[in-house]
């Protein structure tokens, strides 16, 4: 992985450089929270943590048409364009580098695999906020999964070049470049130690795999399901769901047919109705199991690491308060600091 520098100054003509690749996106401030939006360098938020919609969205969008029928045939109809996302940190990294694996490791995915391809990965390193812990689900750094790579020191950014399409991407910004120092790698292992000091949400997910196994009879799901409003929140806003629907629709005056592909959520209860109208998870407490389950245990097994990422989103998004960081203290016993309506999971 070779490495390099660029002055502080000189970041917004870096990300217009880049822009020989493809459409600038990045973290944009919108009220009181981020989005991922097509803007200038400028306009870009180098304070933000967590947007609310991750960046997934660039790989499968939460709605897109992947198949038309007309003149009596199918039109893959499915083509992503170019583009350049900025300001990726750890967390959102490894939740890409998940999606990588589900996508390509059985059934490859020929709609993620040509976003994938029309993708120019840029990471940026964050300070962690109270509702972080990627510390403990192993994901506060990242070695592979992107394409550059900045480390903010102050006046300085050090480039990281992680794939061979961030080797090539380096000629439309190679004037900006400068060699590494020594003195630049012994700044990165302050600002690591001073990063790694500055995590405030403190959880402990050692042997969670095993725990969430013993307790699948807990009665601690059942006050889960009690409160939870099967929203779908917390899977729309997690980086590493993957559940979709199909929906065709058909023009009978036109004999054209259209097949949307969207995000859908296995706590919907729709999700587990099968022909006959039987469902085979009809409470909200075994869709709620199901979710965390998948999140803490399933993936693990066939995959080697847990689909949570530590970064914050379900917690600072679901309306009754339950989330990893609230289902794992209440698993394990822990008081929890939840506010939950009308609901207290406490030794249970």
């Amino acid at each position: 992985m070779r490495l390099f520098k660029i002055k502080k100054q000189n970041l917004i003509p870096f990300l217009r450089g880049l822009e020989g690749f493809g459409e600038l996106w990045g973290p944009v401030k919108k009220g009181n929270n981020f989005v991922y939006v097509r803007a200038k360098p400028e306009d870009f938020d180098l304070t933000a943590l967590r947007t609310i919609i991750p960046a997934k969205k660039f790989f499968l969008p939460s709605k897109f048409t992947s198949l038309k029928f007309r003149d009596n045939r199918w039109e893959d109809n499915y083509r992503p364009r170019k583009r350049v996302i900025f300001g990726l940190h750890p967390c959102e990294i490894h939740a890409l580098n998940i999606y990588h694996k589900f996508y390509t490791r059985l059934y490859p995915d020929p709609y993620y695999l040509r976003s994938k391809a029309a993708t120019l990965v840029v990471g940026l390193s964050c300070i962690p906020d109270e509702h972080c812990f990627c510390y403990a689900t192993g994901t506060s750094t990242v070695n592979e999964g992107f394409d550059l790579f900045l480390t903010d020191l102050g006046d300085r950014f050090l480039v990281w070049v992680g794939s061979p399409r961030g080797e090539d991407s380096l000629k439309l910004v190679e004037k900006f470049l400068e060699e590494a120092t020594q003195e630049d790698i012994s700044r990165y292992v302050s600002w690591r130690k001073k990063r790694d000091a500055s995590f405030k949400l403190k959880v402990d997910l050692d042997g969670m795999p095993e725990i969430v196994s013993f307790s699948y009879d807990s009665p601690i799901w059942e006050k889960m399901g009690n409160a939870c409003l099967s929203c779908g929140t917390c899977t729309m806003v997690c980086p590493t769901c993957t559940c979709f629907d199909l929906e065709d629709e058909y023009d009978l005056k036109r004999d054209e047919m259209k097949r949307d592909r969207f995000w859908y959520s296995c706590v919907f209860r729709e999700y587990s109705m099968v022909a006959g109208g039987h469902n085979f998870r009809e409470a909200r407490s075994e869709r709620l199991k199901l979710w965390y389950t998948h999140k803490l245990v399933g993936f693990m097994s066939e995959y080697g690491s847990p689909a949570c990422t530590g970064c914050g989103r379900c917690e600072v998004s679901c309306p009754v308060g339950i989330n990893v960081i609230s289902v794992v203290r209440a698993l394990r016993n822990e008081r929890s600091t939840a506010l939950w309506v009308k609901m207290e999971v406490e030794n249970a």
